[in-house]
């Protein structure tokens, strides 16, 4: 069995931009660099046949390239928060990617994502952060715009579990028109 989910690729010089958001909360667990994407799409676990059948099905997808923006941070979690996140601004473009993504693997018989898309790229996760810290976190980075993305394309990632957490690895990319 491979873990699979499609993302968009942070370019190198936002990432280095959101591991310096990084800090100043005990009990986080802050994504390495390498690690830090978008999810358009988590797909699970799937036996090596329905893992071609999905690269097929996203192979020959279109969609025209785009911009997205990180813009100021968050917490999933509310009153127990276990994750921070960058958010992204508000982008039709990157919904309806989603939405064609979600109708192709619904083709193949994929179950429906049941969770409202919430388009960020997480930063941490925590286990038992103190509430003000946090708190302290997202006004800090409220603010927070990484400046126009380039969308030219997303990637299908395996992920495979280690000692020191998840290796994500991207297993094909696929690129979008213009």
């Amino acid at each position: 069995m491979i873990r699979l989910f499609a993302a968009v690729e942070i370019p190198e010089s936002v990432r280095l931009r959101l591991t310096f958001l990084q800090g100043g909360v005990p009990g986080a667990r802050w994504s390495p660099p390498e690690n830090l994407h978008l999810t358009l799409r988590f797909i699970g676990d799937v036996d090596e046949v329905t893992a071609g059948d999905i690269d097929e099905a996203l192979g020959v997808l279109q969609y025209p390239a785009f911009e997205i923006r990180l813009r100021g941070a968050g917490e999933f979690g509310g009153r127990d928060p276990h994750a921070l996140w960058a958010g992204v601004a508000p982008c039709p473009e990157l919904q309806r990617l989603v939405a064609k993504i979600e109708r192709a693997l619904q083709r193949l018989g994929r179950p429906a994502e049941t969770r409202k898309y919430a388009p960020h790229v997480t930063l941490a996760r925590l286990r038992d952060p103190p509430l003000e810290k946090v708190q302290e976190f997202l006004a800090a980075h409220s603010l927070f715009d990484s400046g126009p993305i380039a969308v030219k394309a997303y990637s299908l990632f395996s992920s495979h579990q280690t000692s020191k957490g998840s290796l994500y690895r991207v297993e094909r990319t696929y690129a979008l028109d213009g």
